[in-house]
């Protein structure tokens, strides 16, 4: 059975997330700990959803704390001590739901995930009715609000006479980041911050092209920041004082130079992806720290490696999703937006945080490539990649990336969704580097194939 996928169990509400299956996970997580704390976003699904995993973990054994409707960062936070599950497919459409579990504030593990798919398709019966658990409401959003508060209040400067202009995309964070940010001192003009699981103001997944109001209304004048949310409060999208997104890996270069920087220890680590570009290495370099890279959709199993292996992880992110390991374990768009806020008011704007970073042009292509061709080329690639770019160095852990020593960064993985290999690149002549990185693959796909 292969139920979860980078980001916990997601699809169709009517055909993969129905609430049989649900209630089924929730049976089999019962089965390896005793308490929970379910919560769900705004999904009209949710509800429904929400009744069908407390009914599995119940029947399972398992205690219930009841936290509603909450950003997936505040359902992590609550889980810290005791286990979690939150109801969300994210930046998904408004027909798809899905189940993420938590223990303790971290994301389960593919071990973890691996337990609760043999359980599901162990098709468990309920224990015998004497040990089913019980359930009580509990109240989370306002204690989290407030931790988030007084963890941002240790970076940046004070937001009095900050406006920050915030697009919530009628998602969870509306019951959070404009709180928090105003609880910080900032003048905040929100943009769908009403929760409705239908997302009529803009799609749930924030990109330049969704959130054309905020860049309008940004660029207009009255706001020295712009952020944007997604469907759950996990990612962030920032924009700068004209309304233009600023990209990404800048933001993640920022915040990791920061990090770096004011760390007390004597090896700060940065965990990133292979798909992330060499401007954070440059940063966190610069500021006396190192980067380490874990595939994708796995900080958190990257961040447990780096900390056994006896590094002192002080940020860890991937485009649009970041880990304050100082304030928790999981990926928190609100602590972002708070943290940004703070250094965009103590540096004066924007660009004056990004100034220092080297933006290079960024490009992303898709290469055709059936399923059952994928690994016999990326086998092939690991050895011509290397043979066609001599100059590069190489790393084959997460696909193959290559890395110049004028700054340049290509990687080669394949998609775990679709019929592709994936190439990135980031150089100064994007174009050519792109081309000739693709045509070796291309040729790679066509033995393979």
């Amino acid at each position: 059975m292969d139920l979860f996928g980078t980001a916990g169990i997601r699809g169709s509400a009517r055909r993969r997330l129905t609430p049989e299956l649900v209630a089924s996970v929730g049976r089999a997580a019962a089965r390896d700990a005793g308490e929970f704390v379910v919560g769900r976003d705004g999904r009209v699904t949710g509800e429904a959803l929400a009744a069908a995993v407390t009914a599995g973990l119940e029947s399972g054994g398992a205690d219930v704390r009841h936290a509603g409707r909450l950003p997936t960062p505040a359902l992590a936070w609550a889980s810290r001590g005791r286990h979690g599950v939150m109801l969300t497919a994210s930046h998904n459409p408004p027909a798809d739901n899905g189940v993420k579990l938590f223990c303790d504030g971290r994301e389960y593990d593919r071990e973890a995930e691996s337990t609760i798919e043999s359980h599901v398709a162990a098709d468990g019966v309920p224990t015998r009715w004497d040990a089913w658990g019980a359930g009580e409401r509990v109240d989370v959003l306002g204690a989290y609000r407030d931790a988030v508060v007084d963890y941002a209040d240790g970076h940046g400067g004070s937001l009095d006479g900050l406006t920050v202009a915030l697009d919530c995309g009628n998602g969870t964070a509306s019951l959070a980041a404009p709180q928090v940010l105003c609880a910080l001192g900032a003048r905040v003009v929100a943009l769908n911050a009403n929760v409705d699981g239908h997302f009529p103001g803009r799609p749930s997944k924030p990109t330049a092209e969704t959130v054309g109001d905020l860049r309008r209304f940004v660029a207009s004048g009255p706001a020295d920041l712009g952020l944007a949310h997604d469907g759950d409060g996990d990612r962030i999208v920032v924009l700068d004082e004209a309304g233009d997104v600023v990209h990404e890996d800048t933001v993640v270069a920022v915040l990791a130079e920061h990090y770096v920087r004011t760390a007390r220890v004597d090896d700060p680590v940065v965990v990133t992806t292979p798909n992330a570009s060499a401007r954070i290495d440059e940063r966190v370099e610069a500021a006396g720290g190192r980067v380490t890279r874990v595939r994708l959709g796995s900080l958190h199993e990257g961040v447990t490696a780096a900390e056994e292996a006896d590094g002192d992880v002080v940020f860890a992110a991937e485009p649009w999703k970041h880990v304050h390991p100082a304030f928790g374990p999981w990926i928190d768009g609100v602590a972002s937006a708070a943290v940004l806020a703070r250094l965009v008011a103590a540096a004066g704007g924007v660009e004056p945080l990004r100034e220092p970073v080297t933006e290079r042009p960024y490009r992303k292509v898709a290469i055709d490539c059936p399923d059952a061709a994928k690994e016999p080329a990326m086998a092939a690639l690991a050895s011509t990649l290397p043979a066609a770019f001599p100059d590069a160095r190489v790393d084959t852990e997460y696909g193959v990336r290559l890395e110049f020593p004028e700054g340049s960064w290509a990687l080669v993985r394949p998609s775990g969704t679709e019929p592709y290999l994936r190439v990135y690149a980031e150089s100064d002549d994007v174009t050519a580097l792109v081309e000739g990185v693709a045509a070796v693959v291309r040729d790679a796909v066509e033995e393979a194939n």
